[in-house]
């Protein structure tokens, strides 16, 4: 308690209950902390005609035309499904099982992986006294993968046994995506590709995998917060196929691998 009333004070942190296990007792009730009644007037139209901007890596590399395609969804959109990216599928699979072994696993073990006061390393959710901001309707892992020395092994589980292993090769490889994406980005933009790459050079990856129980009042309740991936580039991998990724509009999509670039077109 004394170290809960320190962060209120100081505008720090503090874990939360478990979102996943709220879910499983069925009560339908949403806690105050995750209710969001203004969300019952916002509706959305959805707009079946609309879809994601598909980008063809392997395409990007011989056809302008395909260049010119990444600049339009990158300054219209934000976002695109990118394909032929050169993951390997069996690299992508095994990251994705273990992802939903993980969050299978029981609580008091997921638990040992919990984040710190003050940290956004680790297994969970965290409220910030003083922001006055609803809590989202899922459970979060977030890791720092890369550079690997600024690995925290702590915690990165052992359980399942293939996770440590899994996401460094997954880890790497999406680095050589968002390199090579960069360097064309930054041809669209008019700049010396190596500027822009620079910037990235020496920065750090992190990987947030999301679990999202089914939530009984869904329509007073929310996922994922807008605008939560403060990075420069994300790449989203969508482990099921729960469909309905909102732009200021409605449609509905299943993806596979999603790219956003975060404003870096936006003067």
């Amino acid at each position: 308690m004394v170290g809960e009333e320190m962060s209120r004070e100081l505008g720090g942190s503090i874990p939360v209950a478990n979102v996943q296990a709220l879910a499983s007792s069925n009560s339908g009730d949403i806690p105050f902390r995750d209710h969001r009644s203004e969300l019952q007037s916002e509706e959305v139209l959805v707009d079946e005609s609309l879809q994601i901007p598909t980008i063809d890596m392997r395409k990007l590399m011989v056809d302008d035309d395909e260049i010119g395609k990444l600049h339009l969804a990158c300054k219209e959109w934000g976002f695109f499904q990118l394909v032929n990216h050169g993951v390997a599928e069996e690299v992508i699979e095994k990251m994705k099982a273990v992802v939903q072994e993980f969050f299978k696993l029981p609580l008091e073990e997921k638990n040992a992986y919990a984040r710190l006061p003050n940290s956004v390393e680790g297994y969970g959710q965290s409220y910030i006294f003083g922001q006055g901001r609803k809590l989202d309707w899922g459970d979060i892992f977030m890791l720092r993968s890369l550079p690997a020395s600024e690995r925290n092994m702590r915690f990165w589980p052992e359980n399942p046994s293939s996770l440590r292993a899994t996401l460094n090769k997954y880890s790497l490889e999406l680095q050589k995506v968002s390199s090579c994406l960069v360097k064309l980005m930054a041809r669209n933009l008019g700049n010396n590709p190596k500027q822009l790459t620079d910037m990235f050079e020496n920065g750090g990856q992190t990987v947030r995998m999301n679990y999202y129980p089914a939530c009984v009042n869904g329509s007073n309740a929310m996922g994922i917060t807008p605008h939560s991936d403060a990075t420069g580039l994300t790449l989203f991998l969508q482990v099921n196929e729960v469909q309905d990724v909102k732009k200021q509009y409605g449609y509905k999509q299943t993806l596979k691998l999603l790219f956003f670039n975060n404003n870096l077109f936006k003067p």
